[in-house]
């Protein structure tokens, strides 16, 4: 299932963040908002989970096209856009004990989440 939402990463929080609203916890706490919004459903075991990254709008036509759908190696990492993603799924996260995480660059921001058993059986 593909979610047009934008990524973002879980940001380092402190007890202070509860009353004075950094822009990084605000942009996480609207994710998690939309996230839950849209009802986003992650497996509990053999999922996927693809996350486009949008790219910079400063990047060139020809840069652009030649990123488009490679893969993303710069901040933020995944295991901190998984940890974001699982926050605003779960009260309890650590049911989820089997997934996969890709990044890659798109010209939108989007989530994908499958079953390990869509993406194997191409047989």
């Amino acid at each position: 299932m593909k979610y047009p939402i934008t990524p973002v990463a879980k940001p380092r929080m402190t007890r202070k963040d509860k009353f004075a609203k950094r822009p990084a916890t605000a942009k996480y706490w609207a994710f998690k908002d939309e996230c839950r919004l849209r009802k986003i459903s992650v497996p509990e075991s053999g999922a996927h989970i693809t996350f486009i990254l949008p790219m910079p709008k400063s990047w060139s036509a020809k840069k652009r096209a030649e990123m488009d759908g490679q893969p993303h190696q710069q901040k933020p990492d995944k295991d901190n856009l998984e940890k974001a993603l699982l926050d605003a799924v779960y009260d309890e996260d650590c049911k989820v004990w089997d997934s996969r995480v890709t990044k890659v660059w798109g010209e939108e921001g989007a989530i994908i989440i499958t079953q390990a058993s869509e993406v194997l059986s191409c047989e």
